[in-house]
């Protein structure tokens, strides 16, 4: 809970902000929905103008900051592409979650594959030319058999 003035008035700007920016956010989501649908065919209207009231819907909702100018750019470039791929005879695919889960996933796979690729190009071990050199020095020791023991200390001295 809001306990000092300022915070007090920060809740009190954010309500009032979140009543004026909802409506508006809102309105940009059911325009850009409502053309889609019009253009499936699930839906009766004019195209051009749905699309042009979802422009300037997204268009206003950016000039007031409720969403990101960057945001608005990219929705309306992409309901453009859809707009215009349907009304030139290609068929519209509606990005469903299943498509995106699976892309998500086979994304993943194909991370982890290009990681293990990058680590079977790796040699293990030391990189430096004396670590090299004991590794070689290992390998030969193990192929030849095992060590002979280690020479008994003189008493009195520890190894």
């Amino acid at each position: 809970m809001a306990n000092t003035p300022s915070a007090i008035k920060r809740v009190r700007q954010s309500k009032r902000r979140r009543e004026i920016n909802q409506p508006r956010r809102s309105a940009a989501r059911s325009l850009v929905a409502k053309t889609l649908k019009i253009v499936t065919g699930a839906l009766e209207g004019d195209v051009d103008a749905t699309l042009r009231d979802a422009i300037s819907a997204l268009d206003l909702a950016a000039k007031t900051g409720t969403i990101h100018p960057n945001a608005a750019a990219r929705r309306k470039s992409r309901l453009t592409l859809k707009v215009n791929a349907a009304l030139g005879g290609a068929t519209l695919a509606a990005a469903s979650k299943k498509t995106r889960a699976a892309a998500k996933a086979a994304a993943l796979r194909a991370a982890k594959a290009r990681a293990a690729t990058s680590r079977a190009g790796r040699t293990e071990g030391p990189q430096t030319a004396a670590g090299k050199a004991r590794a070689a020095l290992a390998r030969t020791t193990r192929a030849e058999g095992p060590r002979p023991a280690a020479a008994a200390a003189p008493p009195g001295r520890a190894i």
